[in-house]
């Protein structure tokens, strides 16, 4: 008697959850590869699907990359956002804005690099979304300056867009440093010195003291 050879079948996956599990395989394939060497094929053995299913979803590796930085910028900004929000103390809300980008470079290191260390920023869609997350975390932080500091929207913005920069490379070179400091450490030290900077900035003689701290305490 003949055996019977059973077929085998993908697994059917709700939408949402197949499109996570190919966002996590290319996200993978592009930070080992690189955009330019990555081949959907690449991408669809990761993920243990078919080609036409991946395509399915992502019509093209581009899209594909874009869909990587939508999820990467929107996490960024939610985590900003939530750290803002967890207190009413402004010192607090720097340190934990700047705790963000080192717990975002530490916990997703991949998603990172490819907000802040894409090779396609000359592709105006990339640019376009890495300039938007740039933009959102800074209006977010922009509210908090200007209530502490009394500066304008334009001259918080530009602090705001400091704070930024000083904790994006602070983290990148934590990231691939060689010294034994800890994560906390290393933010720590970065929002003290952000700090320090916008707390000059008082918004009357009143609030000195709240803003800037004294100097043994430093």
């Amino acid at each position: 008697m003949p055996v019977k050879q059973e077929q085998t079948r993908a697994v059917r996956l709700p939408r949402s959850v197949r499109r996570a599990q190919l966002l996590d395989a290319a996200l993978e394939v592009f930070t080992s590869q690189g955009y330019h060497s990555a081949a959907m094929d690449d991408i669809a053995e990761r993920a243990g699907v078919s080609k036409p299913v991946l395509y399915q979803h992502f019509p093209s590796k581009m899209d594909l990359y874009l869909a990587l930085l939508d999820s990467g910028a929107e996490d960024l900004i939610a985590k900003i956002k939530e750290a803002l929000e967890s207190t009413r103390d402004n010192r607090m809300r720097v340190t934990a804005a700047v705790a963000v980008y080192f717990s975002f470079v530490d916990d997703s290191a991949e998603a990172f690099r490819l907000l802040f260390e894409t090779d396609l920023f000359n592709e105006e869609p990339v640019r376009e979304r890495v300039q938007r997350a740039d933009d959102e975390c800074a209006a977010l932080l922009r509210e908090v300056i200007a209530e502490d500091t009394g500066l304008g929207s334009e001259e918080s913005t530009m602090l705001a867009f400091g704070l930024m920069g000083m904790a994006q490379l602070s983290a990148r070179r934590w990231l691939r440093g060689d010294e034994s400091i800890d994560r906390q450490r290393a933010a720590e030290l970065v929002s003290r010195m952000g700090w320090r900077g916008i707390s000059g900035f008082p918004r009357h003689s009143q609030s000195t003291r709240q803003l800037g701290e004294p100097e043994e305490n430093a």
